[in-house]
């Protein structure tokens, strides 16, 4: 493994990606592209990165923002504890450190920083010696040694981890890690054949000699998504949209979104629940189906656009009624329901 060191630092002086958030020491930039990178392509980061330090361009300036409009600023980017954690960590930083804390122990104490993001942290913006292992540095690294184990499992990820650090090198830790991660990004693939003759360190790579590339790395099978089924009303009364807030834990946690019922409603089924509702509705339309894939569950969706002729008691209290342009600046509604959202602001329904 000592022997990828020295070529992969070579490649990766001559290949680096050009990315917003290199060529920084910044710790509070590098840690928030690390969060946001976290389940989401580089590319889609790169606006969201460069909007959000725009707004928030110091930690003080996270720890004091308002909750909603933070949601605003990571909408579309899913995952929105990992926002929610920032700030709470932004807080801690104040409160405990005074200034952002420099060593990988210490950056592992804050809310929403695991091993990987402490090690990325420390070694790029401080210099530490410590590993940078994620998915990419697992795939890595079962090619490289032709490791069969099972990558999902926790012993195994801890040895990767040890071996790695083993290798880290003391004069330029950061560089090594992010030349791991540019490797496993553009030439070790994850999915379809790796560009080995692309590689800078194939001549150490086991599964590159065995031509078994496709093998590695091992991991458990996932289960299979649980499927829910859902309608969802786009209630317009006089230019406004009703929105509702979901519940402050759970899924999509706090976030604003249009009302919606389980199971998919036919229009026979929908007009009997509008008038329990006391829905007077002058106009019903089909506005087609939805998709939306979480990490755990699949949402299959069935959109309605309903015109109402006057605003039913039965909906006051726990709804609001939103314009268009404040659905835009104010609530943060989840990408879950951007087909409906994009109808609203595309097709002129209001």
């Amino acid at each position: 493994m000592k022997e990828i060191v020295e070529p992969l630092l070579r490649w990766y002086a001559k290949n680096k990606r050009s990315l917003p958030w290199r060529d920084t020491k910044n710790p509070y930039y590098i840690w928030l592209s690390e969060i946001m990178l976290q389940q989401t392509r580089v590319e889609a980061v790169k606006g969201y990165y460069e909007r959000f330090l725009k707004r928030l361009p110091t930690v003080e300036d996270l720890a004091a923002v308002p909750e909603e409009e933070l949601m605003k600023l990571w909408q579309g980017l899913g995952y929105y504890n990992r926002a929610r954690n920032l700030k709470k960590a932004a807080n801690r930083i104040l409160e405990e450190y005074k200034k952002f804390p420099e060593t990988y122990e210490e950056l592992l104490e804050l809310p929403g920083i695991g091993e990987y993001t402490a090690g990325a942290i420390a070694s790029i913006a401080f210099g530490q010696r410590v590993p940078a292992v994620d998915g990419n540095v697992y795939r890595i690294y079962s090619r490289l040694r032709a490791d069969d184990s099972d990558i999902t499992k926790g012993k195994v990820r801890e040895r990767i981890r040890r071996d790695i650090a083993d290798i880290v090198p003391q004069e330029d830790a950061g560089s090594f890690n992010q030349a791991l991660m540019d490797l496993g990004a553009v030439i070790c693939l994850p999915n379809g054949t790796p560009l080995c003759g692309e590689c800078p360190v194939s001549e150490q790579c086991k599964a590159y000699q065995a031509g078994n590339m496709q093998a590695f790395p091992v991991k458990a099978k996932k289960k299979s998504r649980k499927i829910e089924e859902k309608t969802v009303f786009l209630i317009e009364y006089q230019g406004n949209y009703l929105l509702q807030q979901r519940p402050e834990s759970g899924l999509l946690a706090g976030l604003w979104e249009f009302p919606s019922q389980e199971g998919k409603l036919s229009l026979e089924r929908l007009l009997p629940l509008l008038k329990e509702w006391g829905v007077d509705a002058k106009q019903v339309e089909l506005l087609g189906s939805g998709k939306h894939i979480f990490s755990h569950v699949e949402w299959h969706m069935l959109g309605y656009l309903i015109h109402l002729k006057k605003f039913p008691e039965a909906l006051q209290g726990d709804f609001v009624l939103s314009s268009v342009e404040q659905m835009v600046q104010k609530y943060s509604i989840p990408s879950a329901f951007s087909i409906y959202l994009q109808k609203i602001l595309s097709n002129g329904l209001h």
